[in-house]
């Protein structure tokens, strides 16, 4: 999956890499969409299990950003993030499909993230409420300029420069 993506995911070359059968993968996922399924629920409980770490560390809402950006931009993480993006997108366009909420889940799991690293008093203030979804969509649209340039100083000097400017 992470070296051809969704769009090019075959049974049989898949089957073969991991040492199963066809038949075995439909077997144990029902179809197709029911292995991209339970592929994008691992990707989310790994997601999860990121966040989790990230969340209750007594960090404030910009040491989380930081720490989510270190994450996002090392070089080891590029070809599951690559997968993510495709992921995200194909739940956009067939919402109705194997990857219907996705995107919308990874969005309210990120939030929920960042604004529990906000100062409670300050949280549900109006600009307690827009920062996290500053800070998403930040490091979201870095994100996509780093795997679509593989640019990593740029796409961090403009992450921080985002961070110094706002919290």
């Amino acid at each position: 999956m992470l070296a051809h993506g969704l769009a090019d995911l075959s049974l049989r070359p898949l089957a073969a890499a991991i040492g199963s059968s066809p038949r075995v993968l439909l077997y144990l996922f029902g179809s197709k969409e029911g292995l991209v399924r339970a592929l994008l629920a691992r990707a989310r409980a790994d997601e999860l299990a990121l966040l989790s770490r990230l969340d209750g560390n007594g960090a404030n809402l910009r040491a989380v950003a930081e720490q989510v950006w270190s994450w996002l931009v090392a070089e080891e993480h590029r070809a599951l993030l690559t997968l993510w993006v495709e992921g995200y997108g194909r739940s956009l366009v067939d919402p109705d499909g194997p990857w219907a909420g996705f995107a919308g889940a990874t969005v309210e799991d990120w939030l929920s993230v960042l604004a529990a690293a906000q100062p409670p008093a300050h949280r549900d203030t109006a600009a307690g409420l827009a920062e996290p979804t500053l800070v998403l969509a930040v490091l979201r649209g870095a994100l996509l300029d780093l795997l679509a340039t593989g640019d990593a100083g740029r796409t961090t000097a403009a992450v921080r420069r985002l961070l110094d400017s706002v919290l």
